[in-house]
């Protein structure tokens, strides 16, 4: 959940954010090394107003600063194609939902379970007690925990994008397409996301909550709702 003055990502509730978690902190290790090293040699020469021909004309150096970004480029890529491997790695999901975005609220049917769909609206400030603003909805989307989810979104009107960024996931939902996410959940809670896509001038009033749940409370509420 996000809180104020966080700068980080939110807590990772799935496999995938995890691995976008780790590769981030990677590159951002990598790049932080690679200015300050830059920043250390620019002042070093700055200051000392140095003149060696190796730092300057040496063809050694020159050969040094062709091949160090190759091998840098090569530690980022290695990790990223995994990652997006990993992201768009198709399995047999285990719960189909299908997500369509309307000006301004979403709609949630489960595939799996005819006739079970909601609508799912902000709730308003003067309704909330300890609840988040403007991201508390009127019904949560019940998922079950440690199993595999497939999110189907598309749009009613306008384009939508239905993000969470605790799981990674991100689909935008336009209009006359579906769009496919797949993603898996290892532990429970509530976790919140947002229309990620400018939709209109309430585009701000469509939050997404998500309620993971142990399988055995999944069943008991698919039964009272069909």
């Amino acid at each position: 959940m996000p809180t104020w003055h966080m700068i980080s990502f939110q807590d990772s509730a799935s496999p995938s954010m995890e691995q976008l978690t780790m590769f981030h902190d990677i590159t951002m290790t990598i790049i932080t090394l690679i200015t300050s090293m830059v920043a250390i040699n620019m002042a070093f020469l700055s200051f000392y107003k140095l003149t060696d021909r190796f730092l300057l004309q040496e063809q050694t150096i020159e050969i040094i600063w062709t091949a160090c970004p190759v091998f840098i480029l090569l530690i980022i890529a290695l990790p990223s194609l995994q990652t997006l491997y990993l992201l768009d790695d198709p399995f047999t999901p285990n719960i189909t939902v299908k997500a369509v975005g309307h000006q301004w609220y979403w709609s949630y049917q489960y595939s799996d379970f005819p006739g079970l769909d909601f609508d799912s609206y902000m709730t308003p400030t003067s309704s909330l007690t300890n609840s988040p603003r403007l991201l508390e909805t009127d019904n949560a989307l019940p998922l079950p925990v440690h199993s595999q989810i497939r999110m189907l979104t598309t749009g009613a009107d306008v384009i939508h994008s239905w993000a969470m960024p605790s799981l990674g996931v991100k689909a935008d939902a336009v209009p006359g397409r579906l769009n496919q996410i797949m993603f898996s959940t290892k532990r429970t809670g509530i976790f919140y996301g947002q229309c990620s896509e400018i939709c209109g001038s309430n585009h701000s009033f469509m939050p997404i909550k998500m309620e993971i749940i142990p399988m055995k409370n999944f069943l008991t509420w698919v039964v009272s709702m069909v």
